[in-house]
């Protein structure tokens, strides 16, 4: 066990996003996500709420400043979103910056160019998220 860091970062999470360089992106998928179709790259957090692990990783991981560093997945035609999912990210993440919203097929898209895909017990729809990663900005000695 190590201090600081949440229980629901796993070790092969925690070993993930150390790898992963600026602009790397990962998805923070839901129960429903096809992840194993999408991407070779899929760690398993079942159980866990996509909001539990947000809060897990955001500590340990610094949004791009370049770019929108927020994207979730827009509802289909005819289908509506449940505004609660995206306050319980904001608020998991301490985020109150833009959220880039993406139809469907283009997550599916940009979710197979992500650095990896972790598979959350989350189970409201459309709650799949990516993440885009920034430079650890320096600290001053």
């Amino acid at each position: 066990m190590l201090k600081g860091i949440s229980p629901a970062v796993s070790p092969d999470l925690l070993k993930t996003l150390a790898e992963m360089g600026h602009g790397d992106e990962i998805v923070i998928s839901d129960a429903h996500f096809p992840a194993h179709t999408f991407n070779p790259r899929v760690l398993r957090a079942d159980g866990l709420g996509a909001d539990t692990l947000l809060a897990g990783i955001i500590p340990l991981f610094e949004l791009d400043a370049y770019a929108t560093p927020v994207v979730m997945m827009d509802a289909v035609p005819g289908d509506t979103l449940d505004p609660d999912v995206e306050a319980r990210y904001r608020k998991a993440l301490g985020y109150s910056g833009e959220i880039e919203r993406m139809e469907r097929y283009a997550f599916y898209e940009r979710a197979k160019k992500a650095y990896a895909v972790v598979v959350s017990g989350e189970t409201a729809k459309y709650g799949n998220i990516i993440l885009k990663k920034g430079v650890t900005p320096l600290e001053v000695r």
